[in-house]
């Protein structure tokens, strides 16, 4: 089976509506990563088939959780779960943070090749960073600790709005030590094709 009948497979299972335009966009999107990924090393993944699964569905997953926006992806890294999520929604306003220079050069890149309209690139220390307005929700994939997340990143959430962390097993301890913050909801994830435990942490201010 080839990566665009995989990849239909996985957002079909999924329950996720990405017409046919976004999925061809997501693929580009892989093909930028496995290319720049030979130089600049954005991710410890190389081989296209596991980038979609760990990559591409691993960030598309959480879709279903993501409300009207705009949405900031702190660490974003190499663009995830930020540039998927603008992909398959392009009326969803997505920032993407990262301390790395390199890195955001590739998401403005591939933000410009894949003319994405929906998405900015912010080259700046999460701490750093002082939009005009917070965020009504802010994602991080496997950025840090919970209570780290929230310490650093508490000034960037808007009222009434809340964090979204996502993790592999759960998270027991790190909630146990949880300050700033009080968890709302988690939600077990299956991603398609891969073999491990996922969960979203949604988080509010306390």
């Amino acid at each position: 089976m080839n990566l665009a009948a995989r990849l239909a497979d996985g957002v079909s299972a999924l329950g996720l509506d990405v017409d046919e335009r976004a999925r061809a966009a997501l693929l580009d999107y892989l093909g930028l990563l496995e290319k720049w990924n030979k130089t600049y090393n954005l991710t410890a993944i190389h081989e296209p088939e596991r980038m979609l699964t760990h990559h591409l569905l691993d960030s598309l997953i959480i879709a279903p959780q993501v409300g009207a926006g705009p949405l900031l992806d702190v660490g974003s890294g190499a663009g995830l779960p930020g540039i998927p999520l603008a992909i398959a929604r392009p009326g969803l306003r997505v920032t993407l943070l990262d301390a790395s220079q390199k890195k955001c050069g590739f998401m403005r890149q591939a933000a410009i090749d894949l003319k994405l309209s929906n998405v900015t690139v912010t080259h700046a220390r999460v701490e750093d960073f002082r939009p005009a307005d917070g965020f009504p929700q802010v994602v991080s994939r496997a950025f840090s600790d919970l209570s780290e997340f929230v310490r650093l990143t508490r000034h960037l959430v808007a009222p009434g709005g809340e964090w979204l962390a996502m993790k592999g097993l759960y998270p027991h301890e790190e909630i146990a030590q949880l300050k700033g913050a009080r968890v709302t909801r988690d939600v077990p994830l299956r991603v398609p094709g891969l073999d491990a435990d996922r969960h979203l942490i949604v988080m509010e201010p306390v």
